[in-house]
């Protein structure tokens, strides 16, 4: 199976090539753009470094918007989209522009290509910041009201799946990210802004209280279910959330976090977090019974897993 991964330097998309060339029937082309974005150029170069020698594995350093999809997509089987600009805080004001550029336009001219040229699927990465402020347990069925212009993106995206689905019968699936951890995690994300403060004794900013609580998803669970995706049946049109093994609070991860270093750090509280959710917590029923999912990971095994690889690349 000849396999298209988008975005496949960043942190879940280089997890998702290692997963699917497990597979000796899988080929996966890599295309990334290396756009600047929240993580350095130099980690997505470290991201994909191990891969670039694989024998069934390609990378083209390309942007969709300027992509010919004559000399890409024919003979593609499976397409993942996981490129995009990823960051609720910084989806505010002028930088909007960006997720316009890179979450919805892109989005759409791959679709276009897919349209021109037909893949058995076109697995869409969204995230669980389209839901907004749920109480509870949240299933695929409950209303979409996200809180961020970066939530409203790729619900965009979402939606111009649906279009493509409906109106040319690109065969789509959408696949719902719960707050994903783990190595090669972006710089900009809690917990590895947790643990660089942490080794350099710096004080830890907390926004709001500390009691928010998140589904937190490792990722190398995640990708197992992302590459599940490719050969499972009867899910074209389906969406699909992706969860983890274990709930927590900002708070408990952080002290979590201090008992693996064996020390305490300085908390610095500021306000509410703007365009975020209180709480998060996936119904995963639909990716067990669809993707035969069940996460593995724990949070502390992740913690710990995501602090080793850090301070194996403390320049990254």
């Amino acid at each position: 199976m000849k396999i298209l991964v988008t975005g496949a330097s960043g942190f879940i998309g280089s997890h998702l090539c290692e997963q699917l060339l497990q597979d000796e029937n899988h080929n996966v082309i890599g295309l990334d753009a290396y756009i600047k974005s929240s993580t350095p150029v130099k980690a997505r170069k470290h991201n994909l470094a191990h891969l670039l020698h694989h024998p069934r594995f390609t990378f083209i350093k390309q942007d969709l918007l300027k992509t010919n999809w004559e000399n890409l997509l024919p003979n593609i089987d499976i397409v993942y989209h996981l490129a995009g600009i990823p960051g609720v805080r910084s989806s505010w004001g002028k930088d909007f522009k960006t997720y316009i550029k890179n979450n919805i336009e892109a989005t759409q001219q791959l679709l276009e290509g897919c349209r021109q040229f037909p893949v058995k699927k076109f697995i869409y990465a969204s995230t669980s910041s389209v839901y907004g402020e749920k109480t509870g347990q949240v299933n695929e069925a409950a209303t979409t009201e996200p809180l961020s212009p970066y939530g409203v993106s790729k619900l965009t995206g979402e939606q111009l799946c649906k279009v493509y689905a409906h109106n040319d019968n690109v065969p789509v699936v959408i696949l719902r990210f719960f707050t994903v951890y783990g190595p090669r995690q972006r710089p900009d994300m809690a917990f590895h802004r947790f643990i660089n403060h942490i080794m350099q004794n710096k004080p830890i900013t907390i926004y709001g209280d500390g009691n928010q609580t998140r589904d937190f998803t490792y990722v190398k669970d995640c990708v197992t279910a992302i590459a599940a995706a490719a050969t499972a049946e009867g899910i074209i049109g389906q969406t699909i959330n992706i969860g983890g093994k274990e709930r927590a609070s900002v708070l408990e991860c952080i002290s979590i976090i201090e008992e693996i270093f064996g020390t305490k750090v300085e908390r610095q509280f500021m306000g509410k977090a703007y365009g975020e959710p209180r709480h998060t917590w996936a119904d995963i029923s639909k990716a067990q019974s669809l993707l035969g999912y069940e996460p593995q990971t724990d949070l502390r095994q992740g913690l710990r897993a995501e602090i080793i690889d850090i301070c194996n690349n403390p320049s990254l």
